[in-house]
């Protein structure tokens, strides 16, 4: 049953407000309750975002399957770091239930022919990260390594927040197993697997950041992942009803 706009309204300040009883401070934003889920960006600004989501019961449809998001980019590259970490973490945070994420780390990466040794867009220290971040893929599996990355990639250094980050968010996992991968033959392996994901695209990719939604590009898209992935997913979404709530009328 769906709640009226008024009743999740009130039920909405009374989570956040803890109870309706008493007096008790609203969130620091500029927008007064009957705005707080009227969109993504005021929803984190008045820090209710969960709230928002709770009261209107966002759920996935069992029998729709996920918006599959894969986003093909490099560990170094200013403008991926920036779509992970104000666009993709964000928007999954929210969306996890609807929204299928793989990263593939390679990007504008190429492998000489006469020398078998990665050569990366923004050097050798790049080379490194994109190998550290496909072996935490591959030793964590594609969740748990999305908060790694997203660790990394919102550091001022991607390189020295790799082991506390794995550490953070996977101490089951040894450093010295990423170690391992990287300077072993697995990492090789598995930047030769991503180097081939991303030849196989079609069209082929002009930059980085570049992303597919269902395993299809298209330029229309793009622009909005950029801006607002958080609406881009909802609309791909078959059933959009479960992300209403969050889209402007």
């Amino acid at each position: 049953m769906k709640l009226s706009g008024k009743l999740a309204v009130v039920l909405l300040s009374c989570i956040v407000l803890r109870g309706c009883v008493g007096s008790h401070p609203k969130p620091s934003c500029r927008y007064p309750p009957s705005q707080w889920c009227r969109s993504l960006e005021i929803a984190i600004e008045c820090k209710v975002s969960k709230q928002c989501m709770e009261v209107k019961a966002i759920r996935p449809i069992q029998a729709v399957p996920p918006v599959s998001v894969t986003l093909y980019y490099e560990s170094m590259c200013p403008s991926c770091r920036v779509f992970i970490t104000q666009q993709l973490f964000p928007t999954w945070t929210m969306l996890q239930d609807i929204m299928a994420i793989t990263l593939v780390p390679f990007g504008n990466t190429k492998i000489p022919s006469v020398n078998p040794v990665f050569a990366c867009q923004h050097g050798q220290p790049e080379c490194r990260g994109n190998m550290i971040e496909a072996c935490v893929i591959h030793l964590t599996g594609n969740n748990l390594a999305f908060h790694i990355i997203y660790c990394m990639e919102s550091s001022a250094d991607v390189l020295s927040a790799a082991q506390p980050c794995l550490q953070l968010y996977a101490p089951s996992v040894s450093w010295s197993a990423v170690d391992s991968c990287v300077k072993g033959g697995l990492g090789y392996q598995l930047m030769e697997a991503n180097a081939a994901m991303t030849r196989a695209l079609n069209p082929t990719h002009k930059q980085v950041p570049w992303v597919t939604f269902n395993g299809e590009y298209t330029v229309a898209h793009e622009d909005k992942a950029m801006s607002s992935l958080f609406h881009l997913v909802c609309q791909l979404y078959k059933v959009r009803a479960v992300c209403y709530f969050f889209l402007d009328e």
